[in-house]
């Protein structure tokens, strides 16, 4: 199993606020890479997986989560996960937006995204 990227997520009140990240993490150096209008992702030109995400809320699940992690095998972590008895939070499902995800708790009670880009 292989892990492309680890992205913190970080909850903003409006999309105002989500303008506002835009504007200062693009002073910074970093170049919008996605926005859905709920989501910002900010990242490196130079490393495009050294990201940050911005969210008002999840277009389709109960949470925000905290971190999102995109692996190689997606339905693979999926069935590990279950196997392990961890809380899955957000059921395994394809998104409008291009990714294959679900959500899991981790031990210390945090919300994890992990997801592949469907081809």
């Amino acid at each position: 199993m292989t892990v492309r990227r680890i992205v913190p997520n970080v909850p903003v009140e409006s999309p105002e606020a989500l303008a506002a990240n835009r504007a200062f993490y693009g002073a910074l150096g970093l170049a919008e890479a996605m926005n859905l209008g709920w989501i910002l992702t900010m990242t490196s030109p130079t490393n495009p997986t050294a990201q940050l995400s911005f969210l008002t809320h999840d277009e389709t699940a109960p949470v925000v989560p905290d971190v999102s992690v995109e692996v190689d095998d997606v339905d693979a972590v999926h069935t590990a996960m279950k196997a392990a008895g961890a809380e899955i939070v957000h059921d395994l499902r394809d998104e409008d937006w291009g990714v294959r995800r679900f959500f899991v708790r981790d031990p210390q009670g945090r919300v994890v995204n992990v997801l592949s880009h469907r081809s």
